[in-house]
């Protein structure tokens, strides 16, 4: 990652984890984020992850790996051809925060508020649909659960936009246009309070070429299921796009962070 890159990151976060911050709205100012997931691509790998699925319904051995770590960078390609164990969409996502490829993984319950930063770079080949295309998801772990929070390329009037939404109430949070962060790298600052009914809050946070291009939150909102919240990244897309926007791609993600706010 190039120094400015990792300078926009760090003034996302606010400087040193440790800071005071103000935090989500409504978050008491004394406390602050501590830093608890810092790997690195070129040491962790993949290992950075709980989980990996890659190609889990065996579609295209040929083309794997789809989900490995190039350099500083994790990298997650989709083929045309690629299909999931539900056969009308596609999935090559990586779940969860590992410390370590033997370490434990971190838990987000009810009651926490847990920050994630990371950069990501979205090519010119990978473009919005009419359906659902996530690159970024917050689950309750387990088969056949309902994402909370969902980061998609989504086609609005015809138009190319990104936009984080609280998906079980369909609730948007922010949206914007897609074209100007194509080809290009991308900050993202994305922070959940977890919690039941009206307890929770979300906060996201997009910023590329030292501007901020969103900043939307959303308070007394439900973003808990059950058992606990888990991360997950890569591409995520339905076949049912009608635009012609779906090609073979790729999605770059790097210099992924984790802060608990204590």
């Amino acid at each position: 990652m190039s120094t400015s890159r990792r300078t926009l990151l760090g003034a996302a976060l606010g400087g040193a984890a440790a800071t005071t911050v103000a935090g989500l709205p409504g978050t008491a100012h004394a406390a602050s984020w501590q830093q608890k997931w810092a790997p690195s691509a070129s040491r962790d790998g993949l290992g950075a992850f709980e989980t990996v699925e890659d190609d889990r319904a065996n579609s295209h051995p040929s083309g794997g790996p789809h989900i490995f770590a190039t350099g500083n960078n994790w990298r997650f390609n989709m083929h045309t051809v690629d299909r999931d164990t539900s056969t009308d969409r596609q999935r090559q996502e990586v779940t969860g925060l590992r410390n370590g490829s033997g370490g434990d993984y971190l838990k987000w319950t009810s009651g926490q508020t847990w920050r994630v930063a990371y950069s990501m770079y979205i090519p010119g080949s990978l473009k919005a649909t009419t359906t659902f295309t996530h690159i970024m998801q917050m689950k309750q772990p387990g088969n056949g659960t309902s994402p909370i929070v969902v980061q998609s390329l989504r086609r609005v009037n015809g138009k190319q936009t990104i936009e984080l939404k609280l998906a079980v109430d369909d609730i948007l949070v922010g949206r914007t246009d897609l074209d100007p962060l194509h080809d290009r790298w991308t900050d993202v600052d994305f922070q959940i309070k977890i919690g039941n009914g009206s307890a929770g809050s979300v906060r996201w946070i997009l910023r590329s070429g030292g501007s901020t291009v969103v900043d939307a939150s959303k308070t007394g909102v439900d973003t808990f299921l059950a058992d606990r919240v888990r991360p997950k990244w890569g591409i995520y897309r339905s076949l049912g796009d009608t635009s012609g926007s779906l090609q073979d791609t790729y999605l770059l993600l790097s210099n992924l962070r984790g802060y608990q706010l204590t």
